[in-house]
């Protein structure tokens, strides 16, 4: 599975809040993608949505993951003529003028949870807890297999953690102005509720993540983590 990362922010960093009408537009737009297997729309989360690091960024006023079996259907999706193009500023959606985007293709890794993989009655609104490495490894290979190895372990003993999924990147070609970004990882994990999510990120378990950070082979650059509501767009029939 290959999934396209679209982050759209202000210049600045102000805050904005879309209002459900532009959401349901950016849904559309995101439904409209050929062989969409999935499509996740990210906005902030309520004020004071606790975790575990809390200095970091602010979360973006929207991101969008939006995925594909195929990384030549959102390599399509982007084309000048493709679906993704109306998110950018020729596409008319007046809540996402003169944001800058900052966009990837990555390769998803889901990772199996016990016992909270079964199937879920459908909800409109989760939280996800959104985290990106965007620098440099000194061994690209041994910081990932550290990662894989060792970090989902901790991650499964979250309460209530509904998804784990770690992300690497890979060449792919664009079409939709702005920033290409080429971060070596990105994660999410994904709860029911802000709620959830905050009783998890505050939990003793991040004290085995830290542990565990410590130990990652050398690399550059950091990390950022961000608690977002999620949507889920719906899929064409």
């Amino acid at each position: 599975m290959f999934c396209y990362f679209a982050h759209f922010r202000l210049p600045g960093g102000a805050a904005i809040t879309l209002e459900p009408d532009s959401l349901r537009q950016i849904a559309q737009i995101v439904a409209s993608v050929a062989e969409l297997e999935r499509g996740l729309i990210h906005v902030p989360p309520p004020a004071g949505t606790r975790h575990a690091f809390p200095n970091d960024e602010p979360g973006p006023p929207l991101a969008l993951q939006v995925y594909a079996s195929r990384i030549e259907a959102l390599e399509d999706a982007l084309r000048p003529a493709g679906a993704l193009q109306a998110l950018g500023a020729a596409g008319g959606i007046k809540a996402l003028c003169g944001m800058r985007v900052q966009q990837q293709i990555m390769l998803v890794r889901t990772l199996p949870i016990e016992p909270l993989d079964l199937e879920l009655p459908p909800r409109e609104t989760r939280c996800s807890y959104l985290v990106h490495y965007p620098g440099q490894a000194a061994d690209l290979s041994a910081w990932h297999r550290h990662y894989i190895d060792h970090h989902p372990a901790i991650m499964r003993r979250f309460l209530n953690v509904r998804e784990i999924e770690i992300c690497t990147r890979v060449d792919w070609i664009g079409g939709l102005p702005g920033m290409r970004v080429d971060f070596m990882q990105r994660n999410k994990l994904m709860f029911d509720s802000p709620d959830e999510l905050s009783a998890a990120l505050t939990s003793p378990v991040i004290r085995e993540m830290r542990a565990d950070f410590h130990q990652f082979p050398e690399f550059a650059g950091g990390n950022a983590h961000y608690p977002m509501l999620t949507l889920v767009a719906p899929l064409r029939a």
